[in-house]
């Protein structure tokens, strides 16, 4: 799609964007808002407790960074005005269902009038927690499928994910596609329910040990490495 017609597309458009907070998320916002001024609205996922604390890490992380300053010379003394006026932060948890959004009046709110779900939260740590990343790359993608499903007029879901796949190798690598099911090197290909049940297990083994979170933490970590050369992923972002 051209910049021109995908321009067009976004005019008076509603967006969720998820990891609100995120590298990749603060740049679209931005250029969004700088380019497409006339979207609708952006509604931005920020985990937070609760929306005073959402709040405080979109001011702090997101339109006070050094990113919006071409947008705020743009706009002038009417900045934190049109701020206001598109931008719609919201307190969630993408590790729950629905988002984990309690405001029923809001859920009905973005079910009816979202266009486009944005996916842009995960954790990129290379050595991150295993249950970490199950809950947040893994099942958060299933969630946010979950949630596109319930969007009455949705048009586009977008999910930003792993950028190839190749396995532990060497030589030439050569980047092919693979078919839904298929796996890397013939390992019955990951489980989603056998995976959290590994990681309960572990856990509730770890916590009657009487594991300290330190050693908890090292602990997951390396069952994600232990997972990883199982099923012959470079990492475990899954």
């Amino acid at each position: 799609m051209e910049l021109g017609s995908a321009l067009q597309f976004l005019d008076n458009k509603s967006i969720l964007v998820t990891g609100g907070t995120g590298f990749l998320a603060k740049i679209f916002v931005e250029k969004i808002l700088r380019v497409q001024p006339n979207v609708k609205k952006l509604y931005l996922l920020v985990r937070a407790a609760d929306h005073k604390s959402a709040i405080h890490r979109f001011h702090h992380e997101i339109v006070g960074k050094d990113l919006f300053r071409n947008l705020k010379e743009k706009c002038g003394i009417n900045f934190s005005s049109f701020i206001s006026q598109k931008i719609t932060v919201i307190p969630g948890d993408l590790t729950h269902q629905d988002l984990g959004l309690h405001d029923s009046d809001l859920l009905q709110l973005l079910c009816k009038e979202l266009d486009v779900l944005l996916n842009l939260a995960a954790t990129t740590n290379f050595d991150e927690r295993y249950d970490v990343a199950l809950d947040l790359n893994t099942l958060g993608a299933k969630y946010v499928v979950d949630f596109a499903k319930k969007c009455a007029k949705l048009q586009v879901l977008v999910h930003v994910s792993t950028a190839y796949v190749s396995g532990e190798r060497s030589g030439l690598i050569v980047e092919n596609s693979y078919r839904m099911g298929e796996t890397l090197n013939g390992v019955t290909g990951l489980d989603v329910n056998i995976e959290k049940q590994v990681v309960e297990d572990q856990l509730h083994l770890l916590r009657l040990q009487g594991a300290s979170d330190k050693d908890i933490t090292i602990a997951m970590k390396d069952l994600g490495i232990q997972r990883s050369l199982h099923f012959q992923f470079f990492n475990f972002l899954f």
